[in-house]
């Protein structure tokens, strides 16, 4: 009885994602583990705006910010797999969380249908105006006859947490991790020095980097961004290996069926192909990504084992920085 509700629905939706852009379809709830106004959650609504445009699908959005994305992406497991739910996580809940929460309510590998990767958002190695650094050279030279620099984080076990320890073990270097809860107060401190050095997104500091305040000097990814068009990845600037990102994904329960998912990952690869959409993720330091659901689920088994690596060798805990 249950794998008939959840045929019925996937021909409902099925047919309402063709029926074209005629907003009559039965809305699906969409789960976003973080509050709204983060980057999470601004990315989703951009891609699923569009996706509505081109097909109709409506959305209705649920967010559900509580610890670290895992409150709200537990709530995207345990929802029916009927199609009507599914939400965007991200490389915490989706990876590194797997390894930093012993108690964590669901498994990322097992209890979700990967849908599509969205977007990746690279670290960016950022250096306060006061310590009168330019490149990534003159940070490490830094770094290695100063030891115990300090650099902020949005908390302990995030992206930038662990790409400021990941660089750490590239460059042999030792340095203080500084975990703020408000973002703002993470970026005052960066600008001041108190905190001078961080590996951030960018929409977090791209306007103190504007206003000269904080200093780019590499990205954390393989390739440039193009909204830093001149700042060197860090491989240019002569670290090789570092690779640092925030991703956002969209999942749903494990057991949605097989047609539901193969036609949302259509609509969303024709959405991330949309100029505006494109554009619009170029502003926020990310890059489009239009997986496959096997490329993706191949994507968080590789993110679990290499963090895996890392924090266990720099001896992370969601209580020690």
């Amino acid at each position: 009885m249950k794998n008939a509700r959840n045929l019925l629905a996937a021909l409902l939706i099925f047919f309402s994602f063709n029926a074209g852009a005629q907003n009559t379809a039965k809305p699906i709830n969409f789960i976003i583990p973080f509050s709204a106004g983060s980057a999470s959650d601004v990315i989703t609504r951009i891609l699923l705006e569009q996706v509505t445009t081109n097909t109709g699908q409506r959305f209705v959005f649920d967010n559900k910010p509580a610890a670290g994305g895992n409150i709200g992406t537990a709530a995207i497991a345990r929802a029916e797999p009927d199609g009507f739910t599914m939400g965007t996580s991200t490389s915490g809940p989706l990876a590194i969380n797997k390894i930093l929460y012993p108690d964590l309510s669901y498994d990322p590998e097992k209890d979700f249908q990967p849908i599509a990767l969205i977007a990746i958002l690279p670290n960016v190695v950022v250096a306060s105006s006061t310590l009168n650094i330019n490149t990534l050279a003159e940070l490490n030279d830094y770094l290695r006859k100063n030891p115990d620099v300090a650099y902020g984080s949005v908390g302990n076990g995030s992206s930038q947490h662990l790409a400021g320890a990941y660089y750490e073990q590239l460059l042999g270097v030792k340095m203080t991790h500084i975990p703020y809860r408000v973002t703002a107060n993470l970026v005052t401190d960066l600008v001041a020095g108190r905190a001078p050095v961080s590996f951030q997104l960018l929409p977090n500091v791209v306007g103190q980097i504007k206003a000269g305040n904080i200093k780019p000097l590499a990205v954390a990814s393989n390739k440039r961004l193009a909204a830093l068009p001149n700042v060197p990845t860090a491989a240019e600037a002569g670290v090789k290996g570092y690779d640092s990102a925030a991703w956002f994904a969209i999942v749903a329960p494990k057991g949605t069926p097989k047609a539901v998912v193969e036609r949302l990952n259509k609509d969303i690869v024709k959405a991330s192909a949309d100029p505006n959409v494109r554009a619009r993720f170029t502003e926020l330091g990310a890059e489009p990504q239009a997986s496959s659901p096997e490329e993706l689920q191949r994507y968080i088994n590789s993110e679990i084992k290499k963090w895996t690596d890392i924090i266990k060798k720099g001896g992370i805990t969601l209580e020690k920085s």
